[in-house]
């Protein structure tokens, strides 16, 4: 089968999101001008950048109450700063919870029962229980074509991991379990890992 996307592919869904997977989730965490807090999941979001360590993440929709995007990029363009947190298998009912189109007062954490802690390096909270959190201070936003489609670029300033994930100096998947977005509305949990040694490794 081949299809051009402007001319749509005549399946009972779009296939786009099933086919580029699995997508790491960064459950991104703002904080509002006026100090309302907010968690939200993306999954167009992944690492861009080593030195200095630089992430990425894609809003592609708007909320009426937010001229044009979501609360996410709203508070990020009014504060300059976001927190991005790993989200694990263990996590997936409060991720889940927390994709709830809210209005901007509405507090996320609050509505997903989860525990928040403040941020070390940026002001805003980030999930206490996470697996790992980046503090980020924003760097870029790109205005993609389409209606409503921003990415996000942040740098990060200060790096959480939590005790149990690190095994003999290493930060272990393995001990948390990430999930990961699939197409559709299916996700995946990352339980099994292997190496391999590159040609030009020493």
């Amino acid at each position: 089968m081949f299809y051009r996307p402007e001319d749509g592919h005549g399946l009972p869904h779009n296939p786009f999101n099933a086919i580029i997977t699995p997508r790491p989730i960064g459950w991104i965490s703002t904080r509002s001008a006026e100090g309302v807090n907010n968690l939200a999941p993306y999954s167009f979001f992944n690492a861009v950048a080593y030195e200095p360590p630089q992430v990425m993440f894609a809003s592609t929709g708007s909320k009426p109450d937010q001229n044009g995007t979501k609360d996410s990029v709203a508070n990020i363009i009014e504060t300059g700063v976001f927190c991005v947190n790993i989200v694990e298998y263990a996590m997936r009912d409060a991720m889940n919870a927390s994709s709830a189109a809210l209005p901007r007062e509405a507090d996320e954490f609050t509505h997903a029962d989860l525990a928040m802690q403040d941020c070390t390096t940026i002001p805003c909270a980030r999930v206490a229980a996470a697996p790992a959190a980046l503090e980020c201070k924003l760097t870029n936003v790109v205005t993609l074509p389409g209606e409503a489609n921003r990415v996000v670029f942040g740098e990060v300033l200060g790096v959480h991991m939590r005790d149990d994930c690190l095994v003999d100096g290493t930060f272990d998947v393995t001990r948390f379990v990430p999930l990961a977005r699939m197409g559709y509305r299916d996700y995946s949990a990352v339980r099994e890992v292997f190496s391999l040694t590159r040609p030009d490794d020493t």
